[in-house]
């Protein structure tokens, strides 16, 4: 069995420990002008011009059933959909306000039909929810708001009441975590208690008066008590400004188990990635992830005990463009045969160490060990830490026996090692037609 002990949470995260692996799916209005989800913020466009995306959002190709079979082809077992983003754009048919899907030309609401095509494929379902509102009246200016560099920016601000708005939040969410069924994820986005982020590029760079948002702006703690109060079991991530269940590092990958700053605890935690380098579709960004590095992207996060999740934004059509289906593809293709080191496993326990250019991963009963050649060896493979441990060896995307030996090893009569305790496998001069090959160990 697996050692390691991760920090209790509040939440179910027992699934999502052994899943390991979801889509994010970014969708909005920021989908039409198609150049970065935070336009609104980065171009700095006043609300009667951004309008002209609601007028005209009309996804007619949006099918949420072809979203679920793609993630589930990829091997992804969550996923979670922004319900709302920056922007203040709802994809749900809320009573609270007229900004929303089913008041467009498309006049549908897409929460609920992504809910009843990824719970009828087996998926676990995710609610991502902004905390940032840029359309809300009484949502206050601050320095990433696009009224920010108004000349009467701070008069506007006396007019709201940002109490008004954490309402508006928990109503929300209420109508969220009652009409559509069991809810296993709730991904907030997200604090900034202090002023330390600026982005000159843009021209967001904060000013005196401006006020951050933390866990008391938001009312964290009464919100967390009215999610649990009718989803006991979700998830909920730490972006609220406070300790949750999960961790959610962002486009980057952590090089070892994320600990919790205070305890040292080790706490679930997930990597969230995009396919390029925008969450929302962005027709002329060219950043896009080559196959190989999606697929270290997966392995590192599980072999740091993580989960990876990848996102997809879908353009104004509603359908993945032929970049994101191709990255999909890579998914497909390896998970369709490499999954069980992926699934039900986690970092591999301390006693064994990864040969260089490689990762692993252990089951989580301990029972078996994955060797990821993300460097393929040159005829042999030595981890001194399995000697007298393995049973047997095999490629596990085609369960192609692998030779092994112990103790002295040696290659056309040259000593290769002449440790007693010294176990070496074997492996073929050619790589097989695998991005990332993987060794399956059957441990004693």
């Amino acid at each position: 069995m697996s050692s390691y002990i991760t920090k209790t949470t509040p939440g179910n995260t027992q699934w999502f420990l052994n899943d390991r692996f979801g889509m994010f799916i970014h969708f909005g209005l920021y989908s039409l002008p198609a150049r970065h989800e935070w336009i609104k913020s980065y171009e700095q466009i006043p609300e009667e011009q951004y309008n002209k995306y609601f007028t005209h959002f009309n996804p007619d190709l949006l099918d949420a059933k072809a979203w679920a079979k793609q993630a589930k082809a990829a091997g992804m077992k969550y996923a979670i959909l922004t319900t709302k983003h920056h922007e203040g754009f709802c994809l749900f048919d809320s009573k609270y306000t007229d900004y929303k899907s089913t008041n467009t030309p498309f006049g549908r609401d897409i929460v609920g039909e992504y809910v009843d095509a990824f719970r009828a494929e087996g998926l676990k379902i995710g609610f991502y929810y902004s905390l940032l509102d840029w359309h809300h009246p009484h949502f206050t200016i601050d320095w990433l708001h696009p009224r920010r560099n108004d000349p009467d920016a701070l008069e506007q601000n006396k007019a709201k009441n940002f109490k008004n708005y954490v309402e508006y939040m928990k109503n929300q969410l209420t109508e969220l975590m009652t009409n559509y069924g069991k809810i296993d994820i709730l991904w907030f986005d997200f604090s900034y208690p202090d002023k330390s982020q600026s982005d000159p590029e843009h021209d967001i760079i904060p000013k005196d008066w401006m006020e951050p948002k933390g866990k008391d702006q938001w009312d964290s703690e009464e919100l967390i008590k009215l999610i649990r109060s009718f989803q006991p079991e979700i998830i909920i991530n730490n972006r609220l400004d406070i300790d949750q269940d999960l961790w959610t590092p962002e486009q980057n990958t952590p090089t070892e188990w994320v600990k919790h700053p205070q305890t040292g605890e080790l706490v679930p935690w997930e990597a969230c990635h995009t396919f390029s380098g925008s969450w929302g579709y962005f027709r002329d960004e060219m950043s896009w992830k080559k196959p190989r590095m999606l697929l270290e992207l997966l392995i590192n996060s599980v072999s740091c005990g993580g989960n990876l999740i990848m996102n997809v934004g879908p353009t104004a059509r509603g359908c993945f463009d032929n970049r994101a289906k191709n990255s999909l593809k890579v998914y497909e293709e390896w998970m369709g045969c490499n999954s069980r080191s992926i699934y039900g496993c986690t970092m591999a326990e301390p006693e064994f160490t990864a040969p260089r250019g490689c990762r692993l991963t252990q089951s989580n009963n301990g029972k078996r060990l994955y060797i990821h050649l993300l460097d393929y060896p040159n005829g042999f493979l030595q981890i001194p830490e399995l000697y007298g441990k393995v049973d047997y060896a095999q490629f596990l995307h085609d369960g192609s026996e692998l030779r092994f030996s112990e103790g002295n090893f040696s290659h056309m009569g040259d000593v290769i090692s002449n440790q007693q305790s010294c176990f070496t496998i074997q492996i073929p001069a050619i790589q097989p037609d695998v991005l990332v090959p993987v060794i399956e160990i059957f441990l004693k």
